[in-house]
């Protein structure tokens, strides 16, 4: 993980622990849907220890260009995108533990007692403005999408786009068109936010929240004075349950995996590429390598993790570049890259176009404001 629209590294008893007061009417359904898909994982795991199920060669060159020819083939009709920060650097989104740069080296202003407390469940109730004074800082509606996130909405627009699965919660694929059917936010997102108390959960929207935020208030329930958080995977919270019971669905039907911008380091979310079938080809766009299996496990034969140089690769890609050349590359070669440059162009008009509409009606409703409260009464006469 890289970027601050992307949630610090959870651990996985984090993720399935949640605190017994937290525990919602959907923790029955929830704790199924991890129990069906541990027990898709080890049924996949020993199909592939002991070589059952087939393994095609899909793609005829471990290449962009191979990756390309697929696609236009026409044979690639359910694309799943699974991506992280990496998707949103370039749209000015700091990331977390660059030296010097990076969130967690400018958190001092804080006081918190270590980085990662901004995002525990635990120090949030007891102090919340730490959070919200970051959320300030990072929230959404401040950048504007990527080229990577226009090139996923082109994958939908073409009819091609099963599912984008992200680690990010800096809403941007929304802002690009991907709608709630499109969208699997695992670590969650400040689209929604809820009342944290158990016996309230009332649901606010995405504007109700930004004027609390930039109000220097802090978001408190209007039904019980409760502390309101944005729906966003804290440590110590369970993921979507929606993440657990869609995977069951689209992987197994993914004919190519494109995943870009994440380390492939988060758990339960990494092990998602082990999920498509064994002939799936899967497309890494990412600054390093990622998602390789790891040395030890493959001598075990426990397979699964990516293989971009062995004798035995014959369906993993890896692009190393940025996420935004990566995505210009593979669309010049699908012959899309125009289309795509005039779509970028013509959306960050659009949203520039909206902002300052904004903030012009924000300076006129200020203005008005600041006019009337100088006007003073008229003394009344005297009789």
């Amino acid at each position: 993980m890289s970027d601050a629209s992307e949630l610090p590294e959870r651990k996985e008893e984090e993720e399935v622990s949640p605190e017994p007061e937290e525990q919602s009417d959907d923790s029955s359904e929830e704790e199924e849907a991890a129990g069906d898909t541990e027990m898709d994982f080890l049924r996949n795991l020993f199909s592939s220890t002991l070589g059952l199920g087939s393994a095609d060669k899909v793609l005829d060159d471990l290449t962009l260009d191979g990756v390309a020819r697929y696609i236009n083939s026409g044979k690639c009709k359910n694309i799943i995108c699974m991506v992280g920060a990496g998707i949103s650097t370039s749209a000015g989104i700091p990331d977390f533990r660059s030296p010097g740069t990076g969130l967690y080296a400018n958190l001092q202003k804080y006081n918190l007692p270590y980085p990662e407390a901004i995002f525990q469940i635990d120090y949030f109730k007891k102090h919340p403005e730490p959070f919200f004074a970051l959320a300030k800082e990072l929230y959404p509606g401040q950048f504007k999408p990527t080229i990577c996130h226009y090139f996923m909405k082109m994958l939908k627009d073409k009819g091609i786009l099963k599912r984008c699965y992200t680690q990010n919660i800096d809403t941007l694929e929304r802002v690009a068109g991907l709608e709630g059917e499109d969208l699997i936010e695992a670590h969650g997102t400040f689209y929604t936010s809820h009342c944290v108390s158990f016996c309230c959960r009332k649901e606010y929207n995405l504007d109700w929240m930004k004027e609390k935020i930039f109000s220097d208030d802090i978001p408190k329930c209007d039904k019980c004075s409760s502390l309101v958080k944005p729906d966003i995977v804290f440590f110590g919270e369970n993921l979507p349950v929606r993440f657990f019971t869609s995977m069951k669905m689209d992987f197994p039907r993914c004919d190519l995996l494109i995943v870009m911008g994440t380390s492939l380091q988060v758990q339960p979310f990494a092990s998602l590429v082990s999920r498509v079938s064994k002939s799936c080809p899967r497309l890494l766009i990412n600054m390093e390598r990622a998602g390789q299996a790891d040395p030890l496990l493959g001598l075990l034969g426990f397979g699964g993790g990516m293989d971009f140089d062995s004798d035995k690769a014959y369906r993993d890609v890896a692009q190393i570049s940025t996420c935004d050349d990566g995505c210009l590359a593979l669309a010049d070669l699908l012959g899309w890259k125009a289309e795509l440059e005039e779509l970028v162009k013509q959306e960050h008009t659009r949203i520039d176009s909206q902002d300052k509409k904004e903030r012009s009606c924000e300076k006129k409703e200020a203005a008005a404001k600041a006019s009337s409260a100088s006007v003073a009464p008229e003394p009344k006469e005297e009789e």
